[in-house]
């Protein structure tokens, strides 16, 4: 059986120092591999340190490294997958505040909201547009961006990928 291989980003947007050896721990035992990860300082808040790690590997990498760093108190991160044979593409968002988010993504990192999403969310508004609104805004995962944006942008001279762009 031939393994699909894809690749992907981990971007750990805020975690505090003290849980950078546990971080990158976690991530070498998804990876089977160091990561010699390069921290630097995040400068939307205070105390709290940022880095990505760029990942290639077998299908449903990107979901072993969002499980494998879900439920940790005060960590913000993102995990993409990109997708491959067979497989779409997937977005995981987590923040403390909201838990983990995932979305399932096309081949521009756009998230695809299926058909049963968006009749469920005409069934739960009830005719009422907010309440459409509101079911569209939660598929869409919309809080975990407004709470992630801040911390996306670096600091000056550190690498920045944009997760999207809308002009």
């Amino acid at each position: 059986m031939n393994v699909v291989m894809t690749r992907g980003v981990l971007f750990v947007h805020s975690a505090p120092a003290v849980m950078c050896p546990h971080i990158e721990s976690s991530i070498a035992g998804v990876m089977d591999q160091r990561t010699g990860l390069q921290w630097t300082p995040q400068p939307a808040a205070p105390n709290v340190m940022r880095t990505e790690y760029v990942w290639y590997g077998p299908a449903g990498t990107g979901a072993r490294l969002a499980s494998a760093l879900r439920g940790w108190a005060n960590v913000r991160y993102e995990v993409t997958e990109e997708p491959s044979a067979g497989c779409d593409g997937s977005r995981w968002s987590h923040t403390p505040e909201l838990g983990i988010f995932h979305a399932v993504t096309d081949v521009h990192g756009n998230i695809m909201v299926s058909e049963d999403r968006i009749r469920y969310a005409y069934e739960a508004g009830k005719g009422e547009p907010s309440a459409v609104y509101q079911e569209l805004s939660l598929a869409l995962g919309e809080a975990w961006d407004e709470e992630l944006e801040p911390f996306r942008h670096a600091a000056a001279g550190a690498p920045v990928r944009w997760l999207h762009h809308v002009g």
